[in-house]
């Protein structure tokens, strides 16, 4: 089979960011960034994607959605919201995170990751260690946030991270961004001529050279964290 092949049925099949799994509708605009910051705190913790994705689902849906809802919510409520969606192991210390973190962007950046993005200039060095300052945000977490904001900051594309290349090892796809940005953009325009096969949420509104990359690397992380993704897409090629 093709690289091109195996990237179409990875997309059709597994290809929806985590922003969009834990249904954060990812804009330019100050409010999901925030979220997507939270949901790269939680995600670089040693725990499964999907208590991650289900803890920041409970932190939105008990209205910590912005970091002054997020600062003005008491600890308990945090630990509280992170025990519902299963996010025990390190419920404590992340809620309090959580909260320095949200204070943190309000005194600084005035609660908009965009003036982040403004002082970085496009240095990806400089908004990865801008991102640090956040508690709870490490590498990990930084390159997690850059390779789902890639989707709406384009100037970070093509972004693909060390988790996303050990998936695209594991599925024998090339381990250049560049390629693999090519590989997302060709099997997109593939998928939108033929009938969709069955998928997870592949190509949401992705149109840009930005989210096609970032649909593609989430669905490499995927592949890298379960073996059953790598099974089910050499299946169906």
């Amino acid at each position: 089979m093709s690289a091109r092949d195996t990237v179409e049925v990875l997309l059709a099949r597994h290809g929806t960011t985590y922003a969009a799994e834990a249904g954060i509708r990812l804009r330019n605009t100050p409010q999901p960034l925030y979220q997507l910051l939270v949901l790269s705190d939680l995600l670089s913790a040693r725990i499964r994607a999907s208590v991650a994705v289900a803890a920041a689902r409970a932190l939105f849906g008990h209205g910590m959605r912005s970091p002054r809802l997020m600062a003005a919510a008491t600890w308990q409520q945090r630990v509280d919201a992170l025990g519902e969606g299963g996010y025990r192991r390190y419920d404590e210390r992340t809620a309090t995170q959580l909260g320095r973190g949200a204070q943190l962007l309000l005194d600084d950046h005035g609660g908009d990751l965009r003036r982040l993005r403004e002082e970085a200039d496009g240095d990806l060095d400089t908004l990865r260690a801008g991102l640090r300052r956040t508690p709870g945000i490490g590498p990990a977490g930084a390159d997690i946030f850059v390779r789902e904001a890639q989707a709406v900051w384009p100037e970070l594309a093509p972004f693909v991270d060390r988790k996303a290349l050990q998936g695209a090892e594991r599925l024998g796809l090339p381990a250049s961004p560049a390629r693999l940005a090519e590989l997302a953009r060709s099997a997109e325009q593939a998928m939108q001529a033929e009938p969709p096969r069955p998928a997870r949420g592949a190509g949401r509104g992705e149109q840009t050279d930005g989210r096609g990359i970032a649909v593609l690397a989430a669905a490499l992380v995927r592949a890298a964290l379960d073996k059953h993704v790598v099974d089910d897409v050499r299946a169906h090629t």
